[in-house]
């Protein structure tokens, strides 16, 4: 049995890869600035300026798009806690440091502009939006709750490396988000909110395309090893928002209209990537990691049943809304 590589040697042999990755990323990356995707003339003050403070009705978003547009802003302002957590389990020197720094400074920008966006129009309520953020932030992002909540052992995280869960995690995360951010633009009805979220997905597949490189590169070194941690983040997944103020309604509201859930979770974050990695085709997996992929292979199938199951309910629960819809119209 191959023995186990420290975080440390796993850093170490694989920053070689993390250097080409770092250019790669840097020749892709394309320049773009977060007040070129705001309409600033439809800027106007508040009541502390003289102006007139905000309602409902100042909204063009659909209570749907409000609550995603909420959701992907809150999700993005909780960078420091995400910054904390891959410099610690990254490092701050060499590829590494460089590409921790760049991927920081990048999604920045997507708060930055989403923010701006939704203050400037008066999508939603800013009051309730500043007082969402200091609770999410001040709660900060604990991928120890996160896989404790969703039903994973701490014990067996704490038990490998920090880096391959954080890489595994991070690969599925910025594809989702992206998947997220990209089908909020079709919803809010106004192009320049369309095109300020493909701006931002477009960055969130890059990043991704790094992480999934990046771990799929440690699968090579490190299969067992590596498939453990991708098991255990696949099988306990949850997005970094969980727990944010009204995360379970904007969550549902979210799902039931196709924004993100549970088979685009499954079609277009999960089984791409997994068949990326070749983790069903390969040969180089140990006793360990041949029950790690059974497991896998196990909660993939029963993913593919709960989807069913799921669009049966919504299909469901759309139809008796689109009914009271009708009746209320008829009474009317």
């Amino acid at each position: 049995m191959a023995r186990k590589l420290t975080q440390l040697e796993l850093l170490l042999e694989l920053e070689p890869i993390a250097e080409q990755n770092v250019h790669r990323h840097l020749s892709m990356a394309k320049e773009w600035h977060p007040h070129e995707y705001v309409p600033w003339d439809e800027g106007r003050n508040f009541a502390e300026m003289n102006g007139t403070d905000w309602e409902l009705g100042q909204s063009r978003l659909s209570e749907v798009a409000r609550a995603a547009m909420i959701t992907n802003l809150l999700t993005e302002d909780n960078l420091p806690s995400y910054h904390r957590e891959i410099a610690e389990n990254f490092s701050r020197d060499g590829a590494w440091g460089t590409w921790v720094g760049r991927w920081t400074a990048e999604e920045n920008r997507h708060g930055i502009v989403i923010r701006d966006y939704l203050v400037v129009t008066r999508a939603v309520d800013p009051v309730a939006l500043e007082n969402a953020r200091m609770a999410h932030m001040t709660g900060g992002y604990n991928p120890m709750k996160l896989i404790r909540d969703g039903g994973g052992s701490v014990e067996d995280l704490l038990a490998d490396t920090g880096f391959l869960h954080s890489v595994a995690y991070v690969t599925f995360q910025e594809l989702a988000t992206r998947v997220s951010h990209r089908n909020t633009g079709k919803v809010c009805d106004d192009p320049i909110a369309d095109r300020m979220l493909q701006r931002i997905a477009l960055d969130e597949n890059l990043h991704m395309i790094f992480y999934r490189n990046m771990c799929g590169a440690a699968l090579d070194l490190v299969p067992d090893q590596a498939l453990q941690a991708i098991t255990d983040i696949i099988t306990h997944f949850q997005m970094p928002g969980a727990g944010m103020p009204d995360w379970r309604r904007n969550g549902v509201l979210m799902a039931k209209h196709g924004i993100y859930d549970l088979r685009q979770h499954l079609e277009e974050v999960v089984m791409p990537v997994v068949r990326k990695w070749n983790i069903f085709e390969r040969n180089d997996f140990g006793p360990h990691g041949d029950a790690n992929r059974n497991r896998l292979g196990e909660f993939l199938e029963k993913l593919q049943g709960d989807c069913v199951r799921f669009e049966e309910q919504r299909d469901r629960a759309l139809a008796r809304e689109a009914a009271r819809r009708n009746l209320v119209g008829a009474k009317g």
